[in-house]
């Protein structure tokens, strides 16, 4: 892979990381701590939607931005030929 290559690969990827904590911060932070008053009047499993952010929420938005990360990354490796 020429210097190029590992340009554009990188640029790639540095897009999809900003692209994916920007996600994880907006349910952290903002629906967690900033929007939630708004949030608590829906009511998720018996608890205020608001509560359910700031504490399991923004735990399993992170979890599954993992594994969509992984699942980005893999196919940017087969793109750029550096697949294990």
């Amino acid at each position: 892979m020429d210097s190029t290559q590992r340009k554009k690969y990188w640029r790639e990827n540095l897009k999809y990381l900003a692209i994916l904590l920007s996600i994880w911060f907006l349910v952290s932070y903002g629906f967690g701590i900033l929007l939630v008053d708004e949030l608590n009047t829906i009511r998720l499993g018996g608890f205020k939607l608001g509560f359910w952010f700031a504490q399991q929420g923004s735990i399993y938005v992170f979890v599954l931005l993992i594994f969509i990360y992984v699942r980005l990354m893999n196919k940017l490796d087969k793109k750029y030929n550096v697949s294990e």
